[in-house]
């Protein structure tokens, strides 16, 4: 298990936590993930000895701190708050160069123009939607795109939990509302 945590600059963060390197099973350094526990590591490199996933299996739960950049353009709480409460201008999610400034959206206006997502829930579908998974979902009505997109897959493909995709999906209402901000739409 780990939880994903999205920052404007993880360095500040990881200059005063004490951790240890998460380890991909190839050997290679997880590019986010940290432990803030003890876990067998190499006192030199502070990387884990053990991949992430051995380390799950033992119990050893990993932080994935990421840099999400949308957030250096947040000038405080009460902005991220504003932010986030404003209803964003659905119908942009129709503009091909709006759409291909969007965070984890850049690339699928086909997606959009076909779906037209109009609120958060739409917006989390959509965003699992275009992961390998889900993808038979695109021609699909929503009523049937909202019963299936949450249940987990039977194989191995990357999908997005529910949890995570409601939370882009807020990163993507906040980064349009910045947009529309800055090119005071």
């Amino acid at each position: 298990m780990d939880i994903d945590i999205d920052l404007r600059d993880r360095t500040e963060l990881l200059s005063i936590l004490p951790h240890r390197i998460a380890t991909l099973s190839n050997g290679n350094l997880h590019n986010s993930g940290i432990y803030v526990t003890e876990i067998p590591h190499n006192p030199l490199s502070m990387q884990s000895t053990l991949n992430y996933k051995e380390a799950e299996d033992r119990g050893y739960f990993k932080f994935d701190i990421l840099n999400v950049s949308i957030y250096q353009q947040v000038k405080n709480e009460e902005h991220l708050l504003q932010l986030m409460h404003k209803e964003p201008k659905w119908e942009l999610l129709q503009e091909e160069n709006f759409v291909n400034q969007l965070f984890h959206l850049n690339g699928h206006g086909k997606v959009l123009k076909k779906l037209c997502p109009t609120s958060v829930a739409q917006l989390a579908a959509t965003l699992s939607i275009i992961r390998p998974a889900k993808k038979y979902l695109i021609e699909k009505s929503w009523k049937v795109i909202m019963n299936e997109v949450w249940e987990k897959p039977n194989n191995n493909e990357y999908y997005f939990k529910k949890a995570h995709a409601f939370s882009y999906a807020m990163l993507v209402i906040v980064h349009m509302n910045l947009l529309c901000e800055q090119q005071n739409l």
